[in-house]
């Protein structure tokens, strides 16, 4: 319900949108250091391959993070509304909370087995 009553204020909205670009920006920055640093240390491939691997894991990263938070921010407060209202089911309002955070954990392995087994 707070969450809600948050998103419907075009502040947090903003806020929100640029919280999520700046998350991807950053993700594509740092993936653009570490192709260069990667490709000076003469690790092998040509340079577009480099840059592919470490954009498109970059991305993974970026957009996974983007979508666990969501997630865990939705589940996190229908957690606390239900927890609110019957105590005995906190572990598993708990259980749905840590559910979200798989998605950004995917993201990370997604982006590792791009890096080093692609």
């Amino acid at each position: 319900m707070m969450l809600r009553v948050l998103w419907a204020d075009k502040r947090f909205r903003i806020l929100s949108i640029i919280a999520a670009v700046l998350a991807v920006t950053f993700a594509l920055a740092t993936a653009s250091v570490l192709a260069s640093a990667q490709e000076q240390g003469g690790m092998g491939g040509g340079a577009s391959n480099i840059y592919a691997k470490a954009i498109g894991s970059a991305i993974a990263v970026g957009l996974a993070g983007i979508g666990g938070g969501y997630a865990v921010g939705v589940a996190g407060a229908a957690a606390v509304s239900a927890v609110a209202e019957n105590r005995e089911i906190s572990g598993t309002a708990l259980l749905y909370v840590a559910l979200g955070e798989g998605i950004a954990i995917y993201g990370l392995i997604v982006a590792l087995v791009i890096i080093f087994v692609l």
